[in-house]
């Protein structure tokens, strides 16, 4: 069957299972199994696909309809201007998770600072912004030792195991050093929310990285109660945060001595970042 053809095949099948995004996933799938850009599907259409291949794909395509994510199916996903590995062990990135990025990479313009990541999953967020800031260093921690073992992963990938170190922690016993920078994209949805939850998420992604506890401030009230300790005087702490937490979060990092100094909307119009100081 040609390519042209295959895409077609499997994009209506896809549809037909309520899968929204059936023309692209169908794309990026085959994609990732010939090993081309998309761009290729398009200038290549009458391509002639074995049996081989076509079997792969199917077995992808199936997977897909299950409504698992595609970029456990492709074991990738982009994100700032770089492609991270990802796993069920670790979140998939999101766009949403960039504008975290935005902010503070304006206020560390070509500085040498000292970060922490506090739940770094997959290293994206370490790992971009060591890739912007050339003179920084950082460390990641997370609770999970498969997520550690795919941040260094993506590590050696990006060419930053130099200046990047992945440590298995539990946040209530992380007490080294002092950094000019804490970020991090902690659980912020309530426990009784997650039940409501896309299927490709709940299904597939790991829950502890989702779990915010009761009110989803659990992990968040965390994070700014260790920044109060290792963030140096002038460091700034960037938090990501839930849809509606904004007031409740910002009243907290209030009264634990922090001070706000800037705040990003997603493209909903939610707060979803909080960037703040120590007074």
């Amino acid at each position: 069957m040609i390519l042209e053809h295959t895409i077609k095949q499997a994009s209506k099948f896809l549809k037909k299972n309520n899968i929204k995004s059936h023309e692209l996933d169908a794309e990026v799938i085959l994609a990732d199994i010939l090993k081309v850009n998309r761009e290729f599907l398009i200038t290549n259409n009458n391509l002639n696909i074995s049996e081989e291949i076509r079997k792969k794909y199917n077995f992808a395509i199936t997977r897909r309809v299950r409504n698992e994510p595609v970029a456990y199916i492709t074991g990738k996903k982009g994100f700032w201007d770089y492609e991270f590995f990802v796993n069920y062990r670790t979140l998939i990135p999101r766009p949403e998770t960039e504008l975290l990025l935005y902010k503070v990479l304006k206020i560390f313009n070509n500085k040498m600072i000292n970060i922490l990541d506090i739940g770094t999953g997959s290293g994206c967020i370490l790992l971009s912004i060591l890739k912007v800031l050339k003179f920084s260093r950082g460390i990641g921690i997370d609770i999970s030792p498969k997520a550690v073992r795919v941040a260094k992963q993506n590590s050696l990938k990006l060419n930053l195991s130099n200046r990047s170190k992945f440590m298995i922690f539990d946040i209530n016993k992380f007490n080294a050093g002092k950094y000019d920078l804490i970020i991090s994209n902690p659980p912020y949805i309530p426990i009784k929310d997650l039940k409501n939850l896309d299927r490709n998420i709940k299904n597939y992604e790991p829950l502890v990285a989702l779990k915010g506890g009761i009110d989803g401030l659990e992990l968040i009230k965390k994070v700014v109660n260790k920044s109060k300790t290792l963030l140096k005087t002038s460091g700034l702490l960037a938090i990501e945060i839930g849809n509606n937490q904004y007031l409740r979060a910002s009243n907290f990092l209030k009264k634990q001595g922090f001070r706000e100094i800037a705040k990003e909307y997603d493209y909903r119009d939610n707060v979803r970042c909080i960037i703040s100081t120590k007074m």
